[in-house]
C-alpha cells in the first residue's frame, strides 16, 4: 500500500445537516490548547467547570451531570445499561429512528420491552403513554425529545413524566437534538435521566456525550440487583471521576473536553433565552423560504423542531442528486431522509454556531439554483 503523503486539507463545507454543526472559531482555538494529563489538578478544574455549565444547560441541580467520553450513542446505551435490570419492563415510546434504537439497546442489556409506536413525523399524546402504562407498568419509559430522522418535538414532557412516576416507572430523554438549541428544562419536567451530545445545538465537536441523572434515578442504579453490564459506562464509577477527588477510571478526550467547555460557555454568554429564541427566528426564516420553493414541512409548526428541519420532496424531486449538486458545487451538506421517509425528505440543521441568517440565505439561493 503506497504512503499517505497528501496534506490533510478537507473542503470547508457549510454543515446544515443533522450533526456535526459548524464549530465556533473559539472552540477550535481551544481544541489547540496545551494537553495535560487527566488526573492533573488543572484537568480537574475543567471538568468541574463542565459540570457547573451543563447543570445550567440541562436547568437542573442534579449532581450526577457529567459528559461521557463517547458520542450521543454511548450516553444512550449509559443511561439504559445502568438503569435496566434483566426482565424489567420497558416501555420504549418510538416515533423515528432514535425511539427504535432506544428500544433495541434496551432489550440487548436484558429489558422486557414493550414497543408504543406512532408514524414517523407524528408525536405522543400523554394519555396513549398513560394507557400503556396503566395496562402494563413499566419500570423504565424511554422516550426522544427531538426526534432527528422526522424533525418531531414531543410536547408535553412533564406530564409524561407525570404519568410514568404515577405508575412507579422512571423517564430516560433523548434530548441529541435539543440541548443548547430549545427548551430543556430537566428538574421543572421532573426526568429521571436525560442525555444528548456534543456536536449538534452545542457545536463542539463530536465525542463527548452530556447526561445527567436524577436522585430517584441514582437509587435505582445503587439498588440493583444484578451486576452492571459495562464498566466503560458504569456512571457510578464515573461520578467518583468527575469529582473533587477523582479515582482513576480512563483516559479522558483532553482536548475534546477542552472544546465543550468552551462550547458551553458560549452557550452561556449568550443567555438561553436569546439562544432559542435565534433558533426559533432563524428557522422560521427557513421555513418560509422552504415553502416559498415548493418544499413544504412534514411536521406541524406546533411540535417542529428549530434545530433541525424536514421539507418533503415534491413528485420529480431526485433526493440524490440534489444533495450531491449541493455539496459538490456549493460546499454544503444536508441529509436525506431514511428508514419509511428515505427519499421523501430532507433533514436540514440549524444547530448552534450553523444557525445564522446568512447561512439560511445561502441554502435557499442555491437551492433555488438547482431546483429551477
Amino acid at each position: 500500500m503506497p504512503p499517505v503523503d497528501r496534506e490533510l486539507d478537507p473542503s470547508p463545507r457549510l454543515l446544515l445537516g443533522p450533526g456535526p454543526s459548524l464549530v465556533a472559531p473559539r472552540v477550535l482555538r481551544a481544541l489547540a490548547a496545551p494537553m495535560v494529563g487527566h488526573l492533573d489538578p488543572e484537568f480537574i478544574v475543567i471538568l468541574s467547570d463542565i459540570q457547573a455549565l451543563l447543570r445550567t444547560a440541562f436547568q437542573t441541580e442534579n449532581r450526577l451531570t457529567l459528559a461521557l467520553s463517547g458520542t450521543g450513542t454511548s450516553a444512550m446505551e449509559a443511561a439504559l445499561a445502568n438503569l435496566v435490570e434483566p426482565g424489567e419492563p420497558v416501555l420504549a415510546c418510538v416515533h423515528g429512528f432514535f425511539g427504535d434504537r432506544l428500544a433495541e439497546i434496551a432489550r440487548r442489556v436484558g429489558g422486557d420491552v414493550q414497543r408504543l409506536e406512532v408514524p414517523w413525523g407524528q408525536t405522543f399524546e400523554v394519555e396513549a403513554i398513560g394507557r400503556a402504562l396503566r395496562d402494563r407498568p413499566a419500570r423504565i419509559v424511554t422516550l426522544v425529545h427531538a426526534e432527528t430522522s422526522t424533525g418531531a418535538r414531543q410536547p408535553e414532557i412533564a406530564a409524561i413524566a407525570e404519568a410514568c412516576h404515577r405508575q412507579g416507572g422512571l423517564l430516560i430523554l433523548d434530548c441529541v437534538t435539543s440541548l443548547g438549541g430549545l427548551p430543556v428544562e430537566i428538574d421543572a419536567w421532573q426526568v429521571d435521566i436525560a442525555y444528548s451530545a456534543s456536536q449538534k445545538c452545542l457545536s463542539a465537536p463530536p465525542g463527548m456525550a452530556p447526561i445527567t441523572v436524577s436522585p430517584r434515578a441514582e437509587e435505582k442504579i445503587r439498588s440493583r440487583k444484578s451486576p452492571l453490564p459495562t464498566f466503560y459506562l458504569d456512571l457510578t464509577l464515573l461520578a467518583r471521576y468527575w469529582s473533587d477527588a477523582p479515582a482513576y477510571h480512563h483516559t479522558a478526550p483532553i482536548s475534546l473536553a477542552y472544546a465543550l467547555r468552551e462550547a458551553l460557555r458560549l452557550v452561556s454568554e449568550e443567555g438561553l433565552a436569546a439562544r432559542f429564541e435565534r433558533h426559533q427566528k432563524n428557522a422560521r426564516r427557513l421555513w418560509q423560504g422552504l415553502e416559498d420553493i415548493d418544499l413544504p414541512l412534514l411536521v406541524p409548526e406546533a411540535v417542529r423542531l428549530p434545530s433541525l428541519s424536514t421539507p418533503k420532496l415534491a413528485p420529480g424531486i431526485d433526493d440524490a442528486a440534489v444533495r450531491r449538486r449541493l455539496l459538490n458545487d456549493y460546499n454544503i451538506e444536508i441529509a436525506g431522509g431514511f428508514g419509511p421517509l428515505a427519499g421523501a425528505i430532507w433533514r436540514i440543521g440549524l444547530m448552534g454556531h450553523s444557525s445564522r441568517p446568512e447561512n439560511v440565505t445561502t441554502l435557499l439561493g442555491a437551492l433555488r439554483e438547482i431546483l429551477r
